[in-house]
Order: C-alpha cells, then sequence, then structure tokens
C-alpha cells in the first residue's frame, strides 16, 4: 500500500472515531439536560407535597378542637343542635 492509500484509510478511521466520540458526546448531554429537568420537576412537586402537608397540619390542628368540628358538621352536612333549625338559601 503507497502513502496515499495509507493517508486515506487513517482518515477514514480518524473521522469515523471522531464521529463516535461526538455521537458519544451528544447523548451524554442529552441525558444530562433530562435529568436536570426531571430533577426541576421533582424539586418542584417537593414543595407543591410540602405546602399540602403544611395544610394538612393545620387541618389536624382544627380537627382537635371539639367546638370547630362541631361546627363544621352543622356547616358542611347540616347537622343541627337540639331545638335548632337549619334553613337552606340558595346561593346567588
Amino acid at each position: 500500500m503507497n502513502l496515499s492509500g495509507r493517508v486515506v484509510v487513517l482518515g477514514l478511521i480518524s473521522a469515523f472515531a471522531i464521529f463516535i466520540t461526538v455521537s458519544t458526546i451528544t447523548n451524554y448531554w442529552i441525558e444530562i439536560y433530562q435529568k436536570y429537568k426531571e430533577k426541576d420537576e421533582l424539586e418542584q412537586q417537593l414543595v407543591d407535597l410540602m405546602e399540602e402537608e403544611e395544610s394538612l397540619k393545620v387541618d389536624v390542628g382544627r380537627l382537635q378542637d371539639a367546638d370547630y368540628v362541631a361546627r363544621y358538621a352543622r356547616e358542611k352536612y347540616l347537622y343541627s343542635k337540639e331545638g335548632e333549625f337549619i334553613f337552606r338559601l340558595p346561593k346567588e
């Protein structure tokens, strides 16, 4: 094989190696981007769940109060005290 043939073969091998390297790096960058995006979504989900947890803790505290539970039952489920009448008015 002469010198020009060797240069062509070496050039083809180098081009193939460069293509494989660029392809691999591109795939890694895409994967890293997807992981960052997933991380951001999960962090937002964590914030939402923590806010919901705080709201539920407040509700648990309220449900420990017997007066609140009685008032809630009267308003929500139309329960009444002894001698109390409930009139349902149409909402505007």
